[in-house]
């Protein structure tokens, strides 16, 4: 008789382990704290947030399923459907539109060839608009994957900052 084969994990041992430390910071009886950390791990290690994983990052804290979903729906850092390998960010909110946002959002349309929500043909990069990132004073502003926020972003910079990431790897 052979054994039944059980579903991979949707959290890797050093998913949880990170999860683990995050979990640490918040006394026992609130686990569920460290959610908004527990998601951001997960998605780092599948690219994004399908339902099943935002299930097991809430099983894993001991937390009802639509409490997780609820948090993964509400913050723009959170990618509920794939994305490119890039995700560029970009501000648009009035201080920064007023400062280049817009135009930098139209540079990267015209150079990714793509609009907002969209993935280039390539799966290399996601254009998205954000809300605020509370540095207006250095606008135009993007995140790069939400973990690198660029500043006065010239179409040069641009420019550079997509070749960058092409040949990263």
């Amino acid at each position: 008789m052979s054994a039944v084969p059980q579903p991979p994990e949707l959290l890797s041992a050093a998913a949880r382990a990170k999860i683990d430390r995050e979990v640490a910071k918040y006394p026992p009886e609130h686990r569920q704290s460290a959610v908004m950390a527990a998601l951001a791990i997960a998605q780092d290690e599948h690219g994004w947030l399908p339902k099943e994983v935002i299930e097991a990052v809430a099983e894993y804290l001991g937390m009802p399923p639509i409490a997780a979903y609820e948090v993964a729906t509400f913050y723009a850092m959170y990618n509920l459907e794939p994305v490119g390998r890039h995700k560029i960010t970009v501000c648009t909110n009035l201080p920064c539109a007023l400062s280049g946002g817009n135009r930098a959002a139209r540079h990267l349309q015209q150079r990714l060839g793509v609009g907002f929500n969209e993935t280039t043909a390539d799966g290399e990069f996601t254009l998205k608009e954000g809300e605020c990132m509370g540095a207006c004073g250095d606008a135009p502003v993007l995140l790069v994957n939400n973990k690198r926020m660029c500043s006065f972003m010239s179409d040069e910079k641009l420019d550079a900052l997509i070749e960058e990431l092409r040949q990263a790897r």
